[in-house]
């Protein structure tokens, strides 16, 4: 055998980096989720239960946003991971709180004010978290910011009309967060056919503020 032969190595293909976005499943997730809720804050939902929106905030609101969200960490997308994982929780932990607590003290007049209050306190806290998510969302894109300004005024709105037992304050909630749900399902409609790299795209829109070069 030759020094050639010997020293001869087979290629090897290189290791395939990162992995399909996960932020149009995220972006869907949020967006059908938040819709079943405000149609029912709204107060569309008056020949069904109301309630579809609970098994959804568990399985694809919360479930499928989180595990966006652990895909994000992946592609090393620390505002994303933060977005997804964080909605993904606070889907989540409603679903068990409505199923554990929350139903119970809703359906007694007794008690309803308390679940009111509830809602409003757990609805702040993600205001808070969602205000300066908002303002990092300048440096992502018009759509990005568009889902967070959107939000950002649902929760400020709702949390003020359940603190206050003001239930046209949360019907008009209802209706700004259906259009928090149409804006997050365009932008995740973007990022499905961007991502596909068809014929077909959809504009999302540049940064306020420009990233440091």
């Amino acid at each position: 055998m030759s020094v050639n032969e010997d020293t001869q190595t087979t290629p090897v293909a290189a290791p395939v980096s990162g992995i399909a976005d996960p932020a149009p499943l995220g972006l869907g997730a949020f967006a059908l989720t938040t819709f079943l809720l405000s149609a029912f804050n709204a107060g569309w939902m008056t020949h069904s239960s109301g309630l579809a929106w609970v098994g959804y905030a568990f399985a694809y609101g919360g479930l499928c946003q989180l595990l966006a969200g652990m895909w994000e960490f992946r592609n090393r997308n620390v505002f994303g991971a933060t977005a997804f994982s964080t909605y993904g929780g606070f889907w989540i932990g409603l679903f068990f709180y409505f199923q554990l607590y929350g139903a119970k003290l809703a359906t007694h007049p007794a008690t309803a004010s308390l679940f009111a209050k509830d809602v409003g306190w757990i609805l702040l806290a993600f205001a808070i978290f969602n205000t300066y998510m908002l303002l990092w969302s300048t440096q992502v894109n018009m759509a990005v910011f568009g889902v967070f300004l959107t939000l950002e005024l649902t929760e400020i709105i709702l949390f003020i009309g359940n603190f206050s037992g003001s239930s046209g304050t949360v019907k008009f909630g209802g209706y700004v967060g259906v259009v928090t749900a149409l804006v997050a399902w365009y932008t995740s409609a973007a990022g499905v056919t961007n991502g596909m790299g068809g014929r077909i795209s959809l504009p999302v829109g540049k940064p306020f503020l420009a990233p440091r070069v």
